[in-house]
């Protein structure tokens, strides 16, 4: 099983991104599913995590207001949407899954975001 993370990119601050993860086996909806974000010479964060079936959603109050988190079961695929993005958003961004809340199992391969300001 691998998850596969994409749509990472140069934006300029205030502008939007969607990332998107996609998980390769059958057991997607089995998973809690996380995005991480890694900045340059700090520890990896959790961004936002949303339960099996989305009725559990929590985020960093870094992110609340600005990010969505969401996922669709039937393509296997996890989003996050980042609206009104700040220089310090700027990171590598990793999705996660686990099959119990708050223990990370797999991870993605990561997809860079850098806001310019």
């Amino acid at each position: 099983v691998q998850l596969q993370a994409s749509g990472g990119g140069l934006v300029q601050a205030g502008g939007s991104l969607r990332l998107s993860c996609t998980h390769s086996g059958s057991t997607f909806g089995s998973y809690v599913m996380g995005w991480f974000r890694q900045a340059p010479g700090k520890d990896r964060d959790i961004v936002a995590t949303i339960g099996w079936t989305g009725g559990r959603i929590e985020y960093a109050d870094s992110v609340k207001g600005r990010f969505t988190i969401s996922r669709d079961n039937h393509k296997n695929t996890v989003y996050l949407q980042m609206n009104s993005l700040k220089p310090e958003d700027t990171a590598v961004y990793y999705c996660a899954a686990g099959r119990v809340w708050n223990q990370v199992e797999l991870w993605g391969q990561g997809t860079l975001v850098t806001v310019s300001s």
